[in-house]
Formats: C-alpha cells, sequence, structure tokens
C-alpha cells in the first residue's frame, strides 16, 4: 500500500489551511505538516534561536524530524500544507522526501486571484507569530509573494511534476478536489 502526500501550492490566505483542515477530517489517517505551525511554536518558545535574517534553518530541521517520525511510526497519509511554489522546493519534496516508490504524489494548486488575496488579508484574523526578520504582516508577505512570481523558479505546477494536480480557483472547486483525493486514496489501498 502507498501512503499519500497531497502538497499545497499558492499565496498566502488563498485557503491552503483551510483545505487541508477540512481534508484531515474525510481523510482517514492522514496528518497535516504546516511549517507556519512549526515558526509559531519557535518564534512563541525558542526566538532567542531563530536567526535574523535567511533561511530558518531550525525551522526546516523541525519540520524534517517531525515528516521522518510519520514516516517511520506511523501508516498516516500526508498533507503539506505550505506555499511551495518553488518549482526546486517541490521537485526537492516530491523525488527526494516523498519518492514516487513509496507515495502517491498530489498537488493542489491554488490559483486565487491577487485581487481576492488582497481583500482576504485585510479582513484577516490570523495570528502574525508566525514573522521573523522584515515581514510583520500578511500584506506584506503577499507583496512579497507576487515579487517573487517574477522569479524564475517561483512558477505554477505542472501535471509532469506529481502523480496528480487538482488546481483551486475558487471555493467551488474544493469539494470535488477532495473528493477525487478521498477515491485516490481508497484505490491505493
Amino acid at each position: 500500500m502507498k501512503k499519500l502526500v497531497i502538497i499545497t501550492v499558492g499565496k498566502t490566505h488563498s485557503g491552503k489551511t483551510t483545505f487541508a483542515h477540512a481534508l484531515e477530517k474525510h481523510l482517514s489517517s492522514s496528518i497535516i505538516i504546516d511549517q507556519d505551525n512549526h515558526a509559531e511554536f519557535l518564534n512563541t518558545f525558542y526566538k532567542k534561536l531563530l536567526p535574523v535574517q535567511g533561511p530558518n534553518t531550525l525551522k526546516t530541521s523541525l519540520s524534517k524530524l517531525i515528516v521522518d517520525y510519520v514516516k517511520e511510526h506511523t501508516d498516516f497519509h500526508f498533507i503539506i500544507s505550505n506555499s511551495n511554489r518553488s518549482s526546486k522546493g517541490r521537485k526537492y519534496l516530491l523525488e527526494e522526501v516523498f519518492p514516487a516508490e513509496f507515495f502517491v504524489r498530489i498537488l493542489v494548486h491554488f490559483d486565487i486571484s491577487d485581487d481576492e488575496l488582497h481583500s482576504r488579508v485585510k479582513q484577516s484574523q490570523r495570528s502574525t507569530n508566525i514573522f521573523r526578520g522584515s515581514i510583520s504582516n500578511f500584506e506584506e508577505l503577499l507583496f512579497k509573494q507576487q515579487a517573487e512570481s517574477l522569479g524564475e523558479d517561483i512558477v505554477d505546477p505542472t501535471v509532469h511534476e506529481a502523480d496528480h494536480l487538482f488546481i483551486i480557483k475558487n471555493k467551488g472547486d474544493i469539494d470535488n478536489v477532495m473528493v477525487n483525493i478521498v477515491q485516490i486514496a481508497q484505490t491505493s489501498l
């Protein structure tokens, strides 16, 4: 039996976390891995250990530890709820961390308009305790992500990257995508 790994792709406030929690309720034996939770934990309890600038290697190490534990000690399907907008980052996850011989690999791309994202960010009640360094709120994060979209490594996922690709453009797509993922899980048994 292959386990599933569902990897979300999208900008802040595109619905990745909400989707992940809804999917976890429908997909038995699954667990959400969300680096925002790890960042908030580290910012709350281990802020002194975090670098002021550059990569947050402690957050990355914590996430890797949790993923490795789940892989070695459980039969859970993975729901990776992060932006995952870098093609190099996705390639690493899909080839190194979750290889095809052990996992059915599913990408869920949240292709939400920037106008909608700006509206959501302005109404957001989410904790900003995930931030460190130069970014202090979700509006700044969205502007940063929009600027990064001009870089060559930040690209939309393609059907060739994983076993399945689903695209969510609005809330109406969510239920259909979840039903499809649950069906894939049932056929992978």
